[in-house]
């Protein structure tokens, strides 16, 4: 009985044990669930990673951004300062007031799902990059030093609803960039150097109840804003003119001093006009405009339809009545003048013939003027700039067909003496380079400023005419982005053309490859990599971001200028509106050396942005090989670059020999397979089946990405990559 007691006792024991063991294991395993499960949550998705990346690097690094790392790192698993995520995607980044100095970067585009972007009260400087996260609610660029102008991907941002970029240096005119913008309820423009009218963009934000202009050089009238929705509204110290409309005087907070606006009423509407419908404004109903007049103090008037005729009732009767009379009285003497034609009295006939000559003359010019209105809405639209943003860029389009419009000079006016002074009476001392318009002069200020002076000789010029030459300077001077060598000014006195430039100090990507001094100037893998990403991004500014688009049309090594950190500037962008206008001139004098041209322009004298990026295609196959696009010194079948490489580019054996010896084997096999992939696209004989700059552009930074990372892994203290087998053996990982 003892025993059966105990065996039942040992077995309860036994039974509990296991009971407890397996609860034991089941939490344990529930913990580790859990744990993979936060694991796999925190892990943020790798392109926001290098996004933030290039955004910490741009701002260089500051170490008040804990947590924040320039390379691996994950945001929203290790909680970077500012960082906030929804499961693996950043979702806002809040860094004001941490005085961080920098640029903001240009990945951050790739952030996809950010909708709050607050870098405000920084000292960030530069432009603000011309793509910005597409579905942002938020962006506040505050109390910066940034300058340029508002980027054109504003444009696309339709849940865009506060924006503030007030205390700046942003200039230029603000762009036509809100026409989609219809949930923008606060604006902040204030505190910074814009100049010229308010866009009619601005009709469509019918939600905005806040807008701040004041402290800028705006001019023209304020009619556009009428019929918002304001509550909120300060224009003051600006240069607005013309009449203030009665709609805005009754806004509660409405400020407007310091301006140029005429004093008294406003005159009245033209007669059998009515407000736009289907808008209200401060609850004032638009959509019944036969019940609502306003009079010249900006009245509700529902008395007058009670006591009699309004005033501007009467003044539209009148008007019509005299047109009405005008009218008749004009075909009275036309058929008057039809039935005594072959009448021998020229006195009877000579006041209604100049009265006709003058009706015909002011016809034809109505005519003109608005087939030119018209081709000016269509043909041109906004450009942002880091430039541009949001300025207008006139007749730099592909195909020459762009309506040019005046606009002002931002660039600055040079003397012929001062840059005589500068570049020692143009001396071939100073004698920097030569390219098809010109020489290329280096100019040397006392203060230690350099300048790069293009000396345009006149026989290459097909516009000789100032006014045409200065819009060519103004539609130049207005392109700006990282990538691109920048006009600051020109000169046009005594006859001379010259173009003045930021000076690129560390020569031409032509020269670096082909006279390179093998002991320091030895460009690496990566560097190449870099070059042509930079070359890419400035093509799909001109391509892309532009509009008109803008076509190089001489796209070549020669016109890609180093600095010291090997980043690229493009030159010569825009210089082919200076071009002579037939096709075949331009073959020879624009478009760039031998070699470099599409084969459609070489048949049919057809240049479009498809043959820009023929054109990269060959500079990315000279990156590859080291070799020129025309090389006479070699064996006939190897004289022609693209047609050497071209069937070799997808055969790995072959690829491999083509790589420049210069490289001493240093570079990654895959790396360089896309590398090749890219070329094989952008060279193709067809211009239609050439992949747009933007598809490049993304095909080189994902090339880069895996390079930084091949770096790192296999040699982060030194910065020297390993050669092929290592390479390779990493990036099976991939």
């Amino acid at each position: 009985m003892l025993e059966h007691q105990s065996f039942n006792s040992s077995t309860t024991m036994a039974d509990n044990r296991g009971k407890k063991n397996s609860i034991v294991i089941t939490h344990f395993f529930t913990i580790s669930l859990i744990f993979s499960v936060s694991i796999t949550t925190a892990s943020t998705d790798q392109s926001d990673v290098q996004a933030l990346q290039v955004v910490y690097t741009s701002l260089n690094s500051p170490p008040q951004l804990s947590g924040w790392k320039s390379s691996n790192g994950d945001p929203c698993g290790e909680a970077w300062l500012g960082i906030t995520c929804e499961g693996s995607s950043v979702v806002s980044l809040k860094i004001s007031g941490l005085r961080l100095n920098g640029t903001m970067g240009y990945l951050l585009s790739d952030l996809l799902l950010l909708r709050t972007l607050d870098m405000s009260n920084n000292n960030l400087h530069d432009t603000i990059p011309y793509q910005l996260p597409p579905n942002l609610t938020y962006l506040n660029l505050a109390s910066n030093s940034l300058s340029g102008n508002l980027p054109y991907s504003i444009a696309a941002m339709r849940l865009l609803n506060y924006l503030n970029v007030s205390h700046n240096s942003l200039s230029q005119s603000i762009g036509d960039v809100f026409a989609k913008d219809q949930g923008l309820s606060i604006l902040d423009f204030s505190f910074n150097n814009f100049t010229g009218d308010l866009p009619q963009s601005f009709i469509s934000m019918s939600n905005l109840s806040t807008l701040y202009l004041q402290n800028n050089q705006l001019t023209g009238s304020v009619n556009v804003l009428s019929d918002l929705p304001l509550t909120n509204l300060n224009i003051a110290s600006n240069g607005f003119s013309g009449w203030i409309p009665s709609e805005l005087k009754s806004i509660p907070n409405f400020v407007y001093d310091g301006n140029l606006f005429a004093n008294g009423p406003a005159p009245p509407p033209p007669p059998f006009t009515s407000p736009p419908p289907g808008r209200s404004h401060n609850g004032r109903n638009h959509t019944e405009p036969q019940k609502r007049h306003q009079g010249s103090d900006g009245q509700n008037s529902h008395s007058g339809h009670q006591n009699g005729l309004t005033a501007g009732v009467v003044v539209g009767i009148v008007l019509g009545s005299i047109l009405i009379v005008a009218l008749m009285t004009f075909a009275l003497i036309f058929c008057l003048r039809r039935k005594d034609k072959h009448d021998k009295e020229r006195s009877k006939r000579a006041y209604p013939r100049t009265i006709s000559d003058s009706a015909n003359k002011v016809n034809t010019q109505t005519r003109e003027q608005r087939v030119k209105s018209a081709t000016t809405v269509t043909d041109i639209k906004p450009l942002p700039a880091e430039i541009l943003m949001g300025e207008r860029v006139h007749g730099i389009i592909g195909n020459g067909n762009g309506k040019k419009v005046k606009s002002p000079i931002t660039a600055t006016s040079y003397t012929v003496a001062s840059l005589q002074t500068a570049t020692n009476s143009f001396s071939q001392e100073c004698l920097a380079g030569e390219g098809s318009l010109g020489r290329v002069y280096r100019a040397d200020y006392p203060n230690g400023k350099i300048l790069a002076v293009k000396k345009i000789d006149s026989s290459a010029l097909s516009l000789q005419e100032e006014d045409n030459f200065l819009e060519a300077v103004s539609n130049m001077s207005r392109l700006r982005h990282t990538n691109i060598n920048t006009l600051v000014g020109y000169c046009t006195e005594h006859e001379q053309r010259l173009l003045v430039y930021e000076y690129i100090g560390n020569g031409t990507l032509h020269d670096m490859l082909h006279y390179a001094d093998q002991s320091n100037k030895i460009l690496t893998w990566n560097a190449r990599v870099k070059v042509a990403l930079g070359t890419a991004r400035a093509l799909e500014y001109l391509h892309e971001v532009c509009l008109p688009f803008v076509v190089h049309r001489n796209l070549k090594s020669a016109n890609i200028l180093l600095d010291e950190e090997l980043n690229p500037h493009l030159s010569d962008c825009g210089l082919a509106a200076l071009a002579p206008n037939t096709e075949r001139q331009v073959s020879t004098q624009m478009v760039g050396s031998f070699g470099y041209s599409a084969p459609e322009f070489a048949m049919s004298g057809i240049y479009t942005v498809k043959s820009d990026v023929y054109s990269f295609g060959v500079v990315m196959l000279e990156l590859l090989t080291g070799r020129k696009p025309l090389d006479s010194s070699r064996v006939r079948p190897e004289q022609s670059l693209v047609g050497w490489a071209s069937p070799q580019l997808h055969d790995i054996d072959s690829l491999s020999k083509m790589v420049d010896p210069a490289l001493n084997g240093i570079y990654p096999a895959k790396s360089l397979s896309r590398f090749a992939d890219v070329i094989a696209l952008c060279v193709q004989p067809e211009p239609e089946f050439r992949p747009p700059m933007s598809d490049v552009v993304q095909a080189l930074v994902r090339l880069m990405q895996r390079a930084s990372v091949v770096k790192r892994r296999s040699n982060e203290e030194s910065g020297f990559p390993y050669r092929t087998p290592d390479y390779e053996a990493l990036e099976m990982s991939f």
